[in-house]
């Protein structure tokens, strides 16, 4: 159980990482990839965001989000 709630945080990081590229690069905001990536990762960069908005047009969401998982896994971990 803990093995697979990692696995399942891990590819949620890889969402996250996906997204902050497409950030940096052109992109077709429409593209249905795009808007399920968008819907997966709002959820909990939005709240982040809301908490400590971007700084200089910098947006610090997903490293405080990537910090969050990193302890939930952890926590998984010891636990399972």
């Amino acid at each position: 159980m803990g093995e697979l709630l990692g696995k399942l945080i891990g590819l949620y990081e890889i969402a996250i990482l996906v997204r902050i590229v497409l950030s940096w690069v052109p992109h077709n905001p429409y593209n249905q990839a795009i808007q399920f990536l968008y819907k997966i990762t709002n959820p909990v960069l939005n709240p982040v965001r809301k908490l400590i908005p971007p700084f200089k047009g910098i947006d610090f969401s997903p490293v405080i989000v990537f910090f969050g998982l990193s302890i939930i896994k952890g926590i998984v971990a010891r636990i399972f």
